[in-house]
């Protein structure tokens, strides 16, 4: 099996590819299946985040280009600055990463997401495309966990049902 082990810089020249989903590019041990079809494992220091352009070296020297493979996600796309930042703070709020550029905000599909975005007057595009979300959001939280993209599956915040915390400590809270 081909074993990559470490990062590159940008200055190498890649002979091989390998797209994979972000659910992947943010694991550091993973058995994988490069563009060509030849079967390797990815042997990386933990917390690296594979973004799409990054450049992997293996043992035996083979050099493979990552690509962000195109998923299941939700954009939003709107002219409008305030709208996009609006969602992207209730998004937020629930600890989604999120893709945000200049037009447009993006997630990974939900369809309970994609209800409470609408309810906030944007229109929800379901479509297959390479997410690639801020690297904050799979940084690791305050409770010492590490984020990936199923998370709001794991643990939804919602308010209104009696689970409330502060995300926020005042100095006169103490």
């Amino acid at each position: 099996m081909i074993r990559f082990t470490r990062k590159l810089d940008d200055a190498a020249q890649a002979n091989v590819s390998l797209s994979l989903p972000i659910d992947q590019r943010i694991r550091s041990r993973l058995r994988v299946t490069l563009d060509d079809g030849r079967e390797a494992g990815l042997f990386l220091p933990r917390g690296q985040i594979l973004r799409g352009g990054d450049l992997l070296a293996s043992e035996c020297g083979l050099i493979v280009v990552i690509k962000a493979a195109p998923e299941s996600v939700s954009t939003l796309y709107s002219d409008d600055p305030f709208a996009l930042m609006r969602a992207s703070y209730h998004l937020g709020n629930r600890h989604v990463p999120l893709q945000i550029a200049p037009g447009f905000v993006r997630y990974q599909h939900d369809h309970v997401l994609d209800a409470m975005v609408e309810g906030l007057g944007l229109s929800v595009t379901c479509e297959t495309a390479p997410f690639e979300p801020e690297a904050g959001a799979y940084a690791g939280d305050g409770h010492g966990g590490h984020h990936h993209g199923g998370h709001q599956d794991d643990h939804q915040h919602n308010h209104q049902q009696g689970h409330h915390h502060d995300h926020h400590k005042h100095d006169d809270d103490e």
